[in-house]
């Protein structure tokens, strides 16, 4: 006999879309089961100004699907030049809900990114003034520092001294991915939370090199040690409003993926509720999945949750989902969680 469990609609709160016929492929994957998402504004060139945000917003809704209602929610992003007055009115307007921080270097798509923090104080005290959030990619760049540790000497060089700084600032720390990251957003009393993939969740670090290079699940911040991936299991599965899912779903082209120096990025959207389903419910706390993945994100944006709702149904066949999406050159390959997947959306 099967079984059921119904949702509010749930929320990406970070995801990568690209554009052009790379959007016109990946789109559909996530509006099939999303209400709505924070959209990365790491194109070439990037989203920047309040005009870059309008025309990439007009682009997504021209190529939903017909009569699909899915909610772009646009952000800008942050560089050393930032125009905190275009900012103000892009936030004011309801044209953008956040503002997007790369480290220089940090990930793809990343080199017009911050290259010191000071330089953006003006920009982040206005946020601060008008109640912008500011959506963190939380590593340090500099080659001294081991990759693993990146996101631990962040939290301590960088985040930690801002949000001292700017007490008033509220902050997403993106796709933690370290336990360093989970304990210090349980730290704080108010205005940080953070978003979680849904890879992160399933794979450590050993996933990368399980019998050779797995350039799959390469992804940054990099996948990290397995009491890392413990704890943010059980910081998503907790119900604690401050942690909410951001799936990082990041396309790239399979050549683009297997190469001498291939790119960063998972691409969860086509089944990341059925892997959660499955995770929350290895986890026995299938009761919080909807508070991860519906309710705790509008929370803390100041929105309201979804009025549509999502089913999904566990049988004991496994369900069948496409290995590949395809593109108008090429092909992009959908996370492998490496177990079947037993629940599907109805």
């Amino acid at each position: 006999m099967s079984e059921t469990i119904t949702i509010t609609r749930p929320d990406d709160w970070h995801l990568h879309l690209r554009d052009d016929d790379m959007l016109r492929a990946v789109l559909p994957e996530t509006t099939r089961h999303f209400g709505r998402a924070i959209i990365m504004p790491n194109l070439v060139p990037p989203v920047v100004t309040a005009e870059n945000a309008i025309a990439y917003r007009d682009r997504i809704l021209a190529s939903l699907p017909e009569g699909d209602d899915f909610q772009p929610l646009m952000t800008l992003y942050l560089t050393d030049h930032t125009d905190k007055e275009d900012l103000a009115a892009a936030h004011a307007s309801g044209l953008i809900t956040a503002v997007k921080l790369y480290p220089a270097g940090a990930t793809t798509n990343s080199a017009s990114g911050v290259t010191d923090i000071k330089l953006v104080m003006p920009v982040l005290e206005k946020m601060a003034e008008i109640g912008c959030p500011l959506c963190i990619h939380g590593e340090v760049t500099g080659t001294d520092i081991d990759i693993f540790d990146r996101e631990a000497v962040f939290i301590d060089t960088v985040l930690d001294p801002l949000r001292r700084a700017l007490p008033e600032l509220k902050i997403i720390s993106e796709h933690i991915t370290t336990k360093n990251g989970v304990d210090y957003v349980m730290s704080a009393n108010s205005n940080l939370a953070a978003t979680i993939t849904t890879h992160h969740l399933i794979i450590n670090r050993n996933h990368l090199f399980a019998g050779g290079i797995r350039p799959h699940y390469f992804c940054l911040p990099i996948a990290k040690r397995e009491h890392h991936r413990l704890a943010l299991r059980q910081a998503a599965t907790s119900g604690d409003a401050r942690f909410f899912l951001g799936t990082d779903s990041a396309p790239h082209t399979n050549p683009n993926k297997e190469s001498a120096c291939g790119c960063a990025g998972v691409f969860s959207a086509t089944n990341t509720m059925s892997c959660l389903a499955h995770v929350f419910e290895d986890d026995g706390a299938l009761n919080q999945l909807e508070r991860f993945t519906s309710l705790n994100g509008p929370a803390y944006y100041g929105l309201a949750p979804n009025k549509a709702r999502l089913t999904l149904v566990k049988s004991a066949i496994p369900m069948d989902y496409p290995t590949h999406i395809k593109t108008a050159n090429s092909e992009v390959t959908v996370f492998d969680p490496g177990f079947p997947l037993h629940w599907r959306v109805v």
